[in-house]
């Protein structure tokens, strides 16, 4: 379990973490998102004890991870998948990591062959591709079987095989019964692959709950409604207060959900040749509740 309370950070007269409380929980994967510059990479360094905060505090089951040693048998992390030796191989980087951490190395071969790196096992890391080195990173937080484990943006590099191989590979762990905290900016992914999300922005904390509270508090549920008798139809609802708008030959319609509004139109004798509802995505409610705290926009010349 990791537990931050009131975790601040600030650099010179710049605050990049503010106040942040959050647990992530063991035996569920959990999203830590939130806009560029928002202090998550920063935040990550200070559950490791890379960076020291400046007020507040974040233990891993209870402890600051800096007052344990051979800490990949406790927390197994992915930061940066390019901060390694170009000039070792892939077995020689996770072979100091072991023994740095009494880890036996077989392990080493073992995790090499897992994440599919047994081949180039003798290959300088120089020449890998991005995504190799992902999984390269992705073995040596494994390496020490933590019960926690940390990855900063993952899924960059990977191949569709490899981002499948991931999203399973996450669940498996939380299966287990680890804690998995996972920064990612791939809405879809995280969509798929997280059960509770920590979202912050400016580094301040926007929401930490579950994926799907999260998602249905962004944007407005809407159903696509397709008849023949548009103007028709669109008074009706209107009458009852929904919202209406055409688009494509079809109706928008929000504050109504779909059983009302096929009682509505059976009742008015009105045809219908669709009736589809739909929830706000992650990536909606993400944009929705972000809007505000992002350093950076498009279109914006500030």
């Amino acid at each position: 379990m990791i537990e931050a309370r009131e975790l601040t950070k600030q650099y010179g007269g710049t605050t990049a973490v503010d106040g942040l409380t959050f647990t992530v929980r063991p035996g569920r994967v959990t999203g830590f998102l939130g806009p560029n510059g928002s202090g998550k990479s920063t935040t990550l360094r200070m559950v490791l004890g890379l960076h020291a905060p400046t007020r507040g505090s974040v233990t891993v089951d209870g402890r600051p991870f800096a007052d344990r040693p051979r800490g990949l048998r406790h927390v197994g992390a992915l930061l940066d998948a390019s901060d390694v030796h170009g000039g070792r191989t892939a077995r020689a980087h996770l072979g100091v990591l072991a023994r740095s951490n009494r880890v036996p190395l077989a392990r080493v071969d073992a995790l090499l062959e897992e994440v599919g790196l047994a081949s180039v096992a003798r290959r300088r890391i120089g020449g890998y591709s991005l995504g190799m080195r992902q999984r390269l990173g992705i073995a040596g937080a494994l390496l020490g079987d933590p019960p926690v484990l940390l990855f900063d943006e993952p899924l960059n590099g990977l191949d569709p095989e490899g981002v499948r191989w991931v999203r399973e590979l996450f669940r498996r762990l939380a299966g287990e019964g680890r804690t998995v905290f996972v920064s990612s900016h791939l809405m879809t992914e995280m969509e798929h692959t997280a059960d509770e999300l920590v979202v912050i922005g400016r580094g301040s904390l926007v929401a930490a709950e579950g994926l799907v509270e999260f998602a249905a508090r962004g944007g407005r549920p809407r159903v696509t409604v397709g008849t023949p008798d548009h103007t028709a139809l669109t008074s009706v609802l209107l009458a009852e207060g929904a919202g209406v708008t055409t688009e494509g030959g079809r109706l928008t319609v929000t504050g109504m959900g779909a059983a009302r509004i096929g009682e509505l139109a059976m009742a008015h004798r009105l045809p219908l040749d669709e009736l589809t509802s739909h929830t706000a995505s992650l990536e909606e409610a993400f944009m929705e509740l972000t809007a505000g705290h992002a350093d950076h926009l498009a279109g914006d010349a500030r």
